[in-house]
């Protein structure tokens, strides 16, 4: 059950970050993992395995990101991120739906495209 769940989530927010404007979400050899891109600039990191372990790692406003940490579990500082700017959400997290998660995605995209 859970792999199933994890399994789709990261085919699911593969596409959705690859349908945002000049993102591209891709597999990238060299981290191992699935790295999601716009303009050359990272808005996420995504595991690509499926475990009760997997992540999504999203770049986060400093307002919203303790924010985020004290209200889910599932939510922690980013992993292999700069901890004040990156949070990452476990895929099997059941407090978080598909949408919520989206919105956190697109948020990463908008933070860095300002840039």
């Amino acid at each position: 059950m859970i792999d199933q769940i994890v399994s789709s989530r990261i085919k699911h927010f593969q596409d959705f970050g690859n349908s945002l404007p000049h993102a591209k979400v891709y597999f990238r050899d060299d981290w191992q993992t699935i790295y999601f891109d716009l303009f050359g600039k990272m808005f996420g990191l995504m595991t690509p395995t499926v475990s009760d372990k997997s992540i999504i790692t999203l770049k986060v406003d400093l307002e919203s990101n303790i924010e985020l940490r004290e209200m889910y579990s599932d939510v922690t500082e980013g992993y292999y991120a700069n901890k004040t700017h990156w949070n990452s959400i476990k895929l099997i997290t059941m407090a978080l739906s598909d949408q919520e998660i989206e919105k956190m995605i697109e948020n990463s995209y908008k933070l860095v495209y300002k840039r």
